[in-house]
């Protein structure tokens, strides 16, 4: 005869809704004892997440969060891994005891290790590039805190898959809300006659939406000498590549801006005014370059596959208010 609470488990994942409210509510009227049967919902690696669990994991909270930490240092031992992911899930490393994120501490450097290569999202996205060099000058311009080391798989889920903004409805009108942003190792341009060689790049795409890429490229060049901001927007089939200079728009591209070019070309743009004959139905791209990724391969690093030749160091984790951590960031992190 099957178990009345495993029985409730399945039904969270019933097709009928009302089947799946009363599954949920009646393992919530369970209290701590359901947590140990709704575990083995949870999922784990690239998938991590509390998928059916959610709904009574969520609910039971402080409740939940109690009964996961003592499974972490008391068992059942095959159960005790998804507990660090449901913690992670509900409540980021703050939900973690001193010996969890001390093992996630170690578990990150181990990783370094390995991390001799890096592969940044090239099918979408949006990203600011500064010069290498002036990493701290950024963190002071951009108003970042809690500096955290992080590799790059765990620091672009961070930015672009986990959750990386919060409101904050008590703080004051000028900060609403936090973000937490993922800045790169150091980066190697392919091009070798570049005055600047080596960037970081910062993803975080509600921080960059949020307070526009534009102005924070002006902000970081100001203070910099040169900062960038690439957007690439497969679903509205839009892209923009924007370069400052102390403060200034230098030249920028944008497939829906009026002009769409802005600025004087760039020499490495000369290939693309000289290219298209007259009636070419590529003709358009005779102002300039029209590729987010083209004109960051030619000004400063590209994203996607980054080889080992090409890098250095590690990446961080970082927020964007100094009364938020990014351990406060809810969603389990693959590392």
């Amino acid at each position: 005869m099957p178990d009345p609470i495993d029985s409730l488990v399945q039904g969270l994942s019933a097709r009928d809704r009302a089947t799946r409210e009363a599954a949920a509510n009646a393992l919530v009227g369970l209290g701590a004892e359901a947590v140990v049967h709704v575990l083995p919902v949870v999922r784990e690696g690239e998938s991590a997440g509390l998928d059916d669990a959610e709904p009574v994991l969520q609910r039971l909270g402080a409740e939940a969060e109690r009964q996961l930490r003592s499974i972490r240092r008391r068992g059942p031992g095959p159960l005790r891994r998804k507990a660090l992911v449901a913690l992670a899930e509900l409540s980021g490393g703050e939900g973690l005891d001193g010996a969890d994120q001390s093992s996630l501490e170690r578990l990150v450097r181990v990783k370094f290790l390995d991390e001799s290569s890096v592969r940044l999202p090239a099918e979408a996205g949006r990203w600011l590039a500064f010069p290498a060099d002036r990493f701290d000058d950024a963190v002071s311009v951009l108003g970042l805190h809690d500096l955290r080391p992080c590799t790059t798989v765990m620091g672009v889920a961070a930015a672009t898959k986990g959750t990386d903004s919060l409101e904050l409805p008590h703080a004051q009108d000028s900060d609403l809300s936090a973000y937490r942003v993922f800045i790169t190792p150091e980066l190697k341009s392919r091009r070798r006659t570049l005055p600047i060689r080596t960037w970081r790049l910062l993803w975080g795409n509600s921080f960059l939406d949020e307070m526009s890429g534009f102005t924070l490229a002006d902000k970081l060049s100001r203070e910099c000498g040169e900062a960038h901001f690439y957007s690439i927007d497969p679903y509205n089939d839009a892209e923009n590549w924007y370069v400052a200079r102390d403060g200034y728009l230098v030249r920028s591209y944008g497939t829906y801006a009026d002009p769409q070019f802005s600025g004087d070309p760039l020499p490495f743009e000369v290939t693309y005014r000289e290219g298209p004959a007259d009636g070419d139905e590529d003709a358009e791209e005779s102002e300039g370059c029209p590729s987010a990724n083209r004109a960051a391969s030619n000004l400063s690093v590209q994203s996607g596959f980054i080889p080992m030749a090409r890098t250095q160091g590690h990446g961080w984790l970082a927020s964007t208010h100094p009364d938020v951590p990014t351990s406060r960031f809810p969603g389990a992190l693959p590392v």
